[in-house]
């Protein structure tokens, strides 16, 4: 399985990757200040914009971005940075195809409002998304039990479908858009905002398929990429710190060798 790892910042990176390429991008770009990533965040809004077209650019169309963030709170006001973000994703033509939320467990803090247990999966599309295999884990209470299709009537009132057809509940229905996945934090990866493996994985599952290009522009740690290698799908990642870098192509070594890195 191809694995193309790239040591750069993402803002001059893409510019040299052909455009039309990539089925799915999944990544967590740099929130607000909340992170100090060596001394080097740098992430602006006028260079998410940049970054923006760029991705526009390079998926192909009916691709989807799963847009990882939170706000950093500033002054007793959260920044709103993640939405001034999304809405621009709009305004250069994507469609904002699903809020989801990305349920958590943090360690406790003190503070005045009420516990910060969430951030914001934006799903992003290019044109209308080509792919979508929904998850199914999510247990029916009536399991086995056998009904029949009826079609809402305007008075609120039900009528059975035409031929009476009968329906036996699955045991799984489809998760939703809430996803309580736990947080494992840094431990074992030394990168102070690692996001779980089940998290990309279960994205790369719902909106690729086998042998379709995953790109994460702000790889860190090298998560997707494992997520990537596990699920049989070509990965692109592009880091700039070279610290993180190193703990991704060691991740990623780990799980398939023989890889080819690339490095401007």
């Amino acid at each position: 399985m191809s694995v193309n790892l790239i040591h750069g910042d993402c803002s001059e990176v893409l510019t040299t990757i052909s455009s039309s390429i990539v089925d799915l991008v999944v990544t967590s770009p740099p929130y607000d200040s909340l992170r100090n990533y060596n001394n080097s965040n740098d992430f602006t809004f006028d260079k998410f914009k940049t970054i923006a077209e760029e991705l526009k650019r390079v998926l192909k169309n009916g691709s989807v971005i799963v847009w990882i963030v939170n706000d950093q709170t500033i002054n007793g006001s959260e920044s709103g940075s993640s939405f001034r973000q999304v809405l621009h994703f709009k305004e250069i033509g994507f469609n904002l195809h699903d809020t989801m939320i990305w349920h958590k467990i943090p360690k406790p803090l003190t503070h005045n409002r009420y516990e910060q247990h969430f951030e914001y999966m934006f799903v992003l599309s290019k044109g209308k998304p080509k792919t979508f295999n929904p998850i199914f884990d999510k247990p029916n209470k009536r399991a086995g039990e056998t009904v029949h299709g009826t079609i809402r009537n305007t008075d609120g009132s039900t009528t059975p479908m035409s031929g009476n057809k009968k329906k036996i509940i699955k045991e799984n229905g489809m998760r939703g858009n809430i996803w309580t996945i736990f947080n494992p934090g840094k431990k074992g990866t030394l990168h102070p905002a690692t996001f779980p493996l089940e998290l990309a994985r279960d994205h790369v599952i719902s909106w690729s398929n086998k042998d379709d290009l995953v790109l994460d522009p702000f790889m860190g740690s090298g998560t997707t990429g494992v997520a990537c290698l596990d699920l049989q799908r070509k990965f692109l990642g592009i880091e700039k710190d070279e610290e993180y870098f190193e703990i991704a192509k060691q991740r990623i070594n780990e799980n398939k060798q023989n890889l080819f890195f690339l490095t401007p």
